[in-house]
């Protein structure tokens, strides 16, 4: 990635992405913002070669960094520039795992301290949800969170417990008295429960464990919760097909009711994934090719909103546990650098142009936490822009991944096409100084 735009003013390239449509245009920034949209004019060459796309920076909703607590997991500084490598200008941390979770304002302030001069790209902050933090969640807001999330299932770590069917009521009633968002993981505890989970190298076994109807029974009581108490909620990183007519009866029946998926269940399918090949593991779990089939015509319906990373690290240590068991491996994709390449790939492989999937990572997301400063090239927007350019290619080898830990799914992928630039608020990132620290800490709009 080049430093180049570092002092421009104008951006000029024949295919830019303003109001949906791709077209020559010359971009003017002042003081990190879009002044003016003009013409493509002027001999000179431009600024971004003929090749390639200059498109809004994706916005990440759904970003594990870690930090503080878990830092040999993850960090600011790692997360923020694979980020910016990969073309995502701002991202949205989770409130787990890190420690303390983000579940109060005093572990707000800690983890907005850890950020402080550590930051590549701009970043905000998700709250959490837990039992018995209900006198906590007001003031999240107003500290600036964009919202509150939860598990109704365990979450993996102790300090984030999930809520039971009547804290979630009480979580939704509260958040919507105020205006707030619930992002909610929905797997079904009691299916989980009940579901086959013995110890296993096969992947098969894994998947038999994480069944389709732990996301059918909990989004359908996601949307029942939606439905009692007016609250908006969002479906994290939806992976089952099965849950589609739920959320498209949700949609057509007028309920605040958003949902995502990621890139992860878009790109790979069941069949695919090795046996003992923990990189692979998260939860919900990666499914067959039928239902890759579905979320993505699901996308192009609008059934599905967006498209977020998910992107959940951890050590070797903790990917291996159990020597290849996958009941005991720790879950989550590491794929917040690939991630707007290898969905642009896929998306073009099946007739899908840059332009919509740009709308799915960038415009959706920044609208879903109301960044309408974010995700699009607007005049007034952030001049958060990024070059993608056709000619190239994404080689993936996890050991030069700028995530802390080189464990990715991706590892040994190429996709067509690549990032090759990155400005934030008019500034390029340049991979060679990580340690600039010059990303910004968002907050919610009052």
């Amino acid at each position: 990635m080049s430093a180049g735009l570092t002092a421009t003013t104008t951006v000029r390239a024949r295919r830019v992405l303003v109001d949906g449509t791709v077209r020559p245009a010359t971009v003017h920034v002042a003081d990190g913002r879009i002044t003016a949209i003009g013409p493509y004019d002027g001999d000179g060459p431009a600024d971004v070669p003929g090749t390639a796309y200059l498109l809004p920076g994706v916005v990440d909703t759904h970003v594990h960094v870690n930090e503080p607590g878990r830092t040999h997991w993850e960090g600011f500084a790692t997360a923020t520039l694979a980020a910016a490598l990969g073309g995502v200008t701002t991202l949205v941390d989770m409130p787990l795992n890190s420690v303390p979770p983000t579940t109060t304002v005093a572990h707000l302030r800690r983890k907005q301290e850890a950020a402080r001069g550590r930051l590549a790209v701009d970043v905000g902050f998700w709250g959490g949800a837990v039992p018995g933090n209900e006198g906590d969640l007001e003031p999240l807001w107003d500290a600036g969170v964009l919202g509150f999330k939860c598990f109704l299932s365990p979450s993996g770590v102790d300090e984030f417990p999930p809520l039971d069917p009547d804290g979630f009521l009480r979580a939704l009633r509260t958040v919507g008295g105020f205006g707030g968002l619930v992002v909610v993981h929905a797997e079904d505890a009691d299916v989980l429960a009940a579901a086959p989970a013995r110890p296993s190298r096969a992947y098969a076994d894994f998947l038999l464990s994480r069944p389709d109807e732990a996301e059918t029974r909990a989004i359908r009581q996601v949307i029942d919760g939606a439905r009692e108490t007016g609250a908006r909620v969002h479906v994290l990183h939806l992976s089952s097909a099965r849950a589609l007519p739920l959320l498209r009866d949700a949609r057509d029946e007028g309920l605040p009711v958003t949902v995502e998926t990621c890139p992860h269940y878009l790109v790979f399918t069941a069949e695919q994934v090795p046996d003992a090949a923990a990189e692979f593991k998260c939860c919900p779990p990666i499914r067959d090719a039928g239902n890759r089939d579905e979320l993505w015509a699901a996308l192009a319906e609008g059934v599905v909103d967006c498209v977020v990373s998910d992107h959940s690290p951890a050590t070797a240590e903790e990917k291996t546990r159990g020597g290849g068991d996958l009941q005991q491996a720790w879950g989550g994709v590491s794929g917040l650098q690939v991630g707007f390449a290898a969905v642009a790939a896929e998306a073009a492989r099946r007739g899908i142009d840059v332009a919509t999937v740009s709308g799915w990572m960038s415009r959706a997301t920044a609208d879903l936490v109301g960044f309408g400063h974010k995700g699009r090239i607007a005049v007034g927007a952030d001049a958060d822009l990024v070059v993608y350019d056709t000619a190239g290619e994404t080689a993936v080898d996890a050991a030069r991944l700028a995530h802390r830990n080189p464990i990715s799914a991706y590892d040994g992928s190429t996709f067509p096409g690549r990032v090759t630039r990155a400005l934030v608020r008019g500034r390029a990132v340049d991979p060679d100084r990580p340690d600039h620290g010059w990303g910004a800490q968002l907050r919610r709009s009052a």
